[in-house]
């Protein structure tokens, strides 16, 4: 759009003139990017609230009794703020966005485009086969693609001189402990402590994050949203529940339940 991005975070602005510096050095058109703005602090967010109505910030001059408010005008900006904890954003900032997107995780094929693209730009020799072999097991998300894609690279290097095809990305991923969902040696662990452990569950969170030695927030943001989104997993009141495509996952048999009452 022919205009200048700044980027920051919401832990990092920790200070009520880091914020007014970086609004205050906008200019007309430009884009602010705050990333973690579930994080910012309540402070913070009573500078963005006029800054975001009526392109204003109000500085304070002087100290004491002589201090004074000075309005400053600023540039017309666009803030664009991203969180994976949207419920976190205090209401009257939420609701000052004029629009509100939420990112879904990447489809194979847009997976495949940017696998192809990183290896170009990698200099990674590589065929349709085997770039959508490792788009396929990204868990949906690119970052996780272009760190697949470089492990596959050095074993390509080492055992197929240097080429990844479809059978140089399966020997590769099997040998890091990636199958063909995606998932690792965690969520793996994850599922058959809740299956062998706890029958199948339900089994209280932080039950679960004693057993696998892992904290409650990993399981909870980083394993448990992939293992949902395939319906492996289940969160329930009394806690998380192996669905049956978790025992069809592993070629067990799923226990007989007692039905509910209700």
């Amino acid at each position: 759009m022919g205009s200048a991005i700044k980027v920051s975070s919401g832990p990092l602005l920790e200070k009520k003139g880091d914020l007014t510096a970086v609004l205050t050095s906008l200019d007309a058109q430009d884009f602010f990017f705050l990333d973690e703005i579930h994080r910012l602090q309540p402070s913070m967010e009573e500078i963005l609230y006029p800054a975001m109505e009526d392109f204003r910030v109000d500085l304070i001059i002087g100290q004491g009794p002589g201090a004074r408010v000075h309005p400053y005008q600023l540039n017309r900006f666009t803030l664009i703020g991203a969180t994976t904890r949207a419920g976190l954003i205090m209401a009257p900032l939420r609701s000052r966005f004029g629009i509100v997107h939420r990112l879904e995780f990447y489809s194979p094929e847009d997976l495949l485009l940017i696998v192809k693209r990183s290896a170009k730009i990698l200099g990674i020799k590589m065929d349709e086969a085997g770039g959508a072999e490792i788009a396929r097991r990204s868990r949906g998300t690119p970052r996780v693609a272009n760190r697949l894609l470089r492990r596959v690279r050095d074993f390509a290097e080492v055992r197929a001189k240097g080429f990844i095809d479809l059978a140089v990305a399966r020997d590769a991923l099997a040998m890091l402990g990636i199958d063909q969902h995606g998932l690792d040696d965690v969520d793996r662990n994850l599922l058959l402590a809740i299956i062998q452990k706890y029958s199948g569950g339900p089994v209280g969170l932080n039950t679960l994050a004693a057993s696998l030695s892992e904290e409650e927030d990993a399981i909870e943001e980083i394993y448990e949203p992939y293992l949902m989104q395939l319906g492996l997993l289940d969160r329930t009141p009394r806690g998380r529940v192996a669905t049956a495509l978790a025992y069809k996952h592993f070629a067990l048999d799923e226990p007989k339940r007692q039905p509910g009452l209700f």
